[in-house]
């Protein structure tokens, strides 16, 4: 039985990452795995799988219930969101960028979630 899910994040700075993402999920567990391994714990989690003609990729979005809120207090605690809020007709869309250089997508859902209560 599938009990949960492991993303894996790959980047040129780890620690100063970790610390943001510690950051921006605040309040939530995380675990030491071990030589400074911390292991953050995601809220309820689902995934798609979308069609594509190019090569295959892999997205992480957090979802938030008012996006334009949660990036003011996200940008008011020095998390970097650029390229402003898009309407992509599924939802309202940003993107965080984490200082190692990666992202990840934040977005307000206009469509029904899986995760979470029903």
């Amino acid at each position: 039985m599938i009990t949960a899910a492991h993303a894996i994040l790959y980047s040129n700075d780890a620690a100063t990452d970790r610390e943001v993402l510690a950051e921006i999920l605040r309040g939530g567990r995380s675990v030491d795995a071990g030589g400074g391994w911390l292991i953050l714990g995601l809220p309820p989690a689902e995934v798609a799988v979308h069609p594509t003609d190019g090569a295959p990729q892999h997205e992480l979005h957090l979802v938030c219930d008012d996006v334009e809120a949660t990036v003011a207090d996200l940008t008011a605690r020095g998390v970097v969101v650029e390229g402003g809020i898009t309407d992509e007709g599924w939802g309202l869309r940003t993107t965080i960028r984490l200082p190692g250089g990666g992202a990840l997508g934040l977005y307000q859902p206009r469509h029904p979630l899986a995760a979470g209560p029903a």
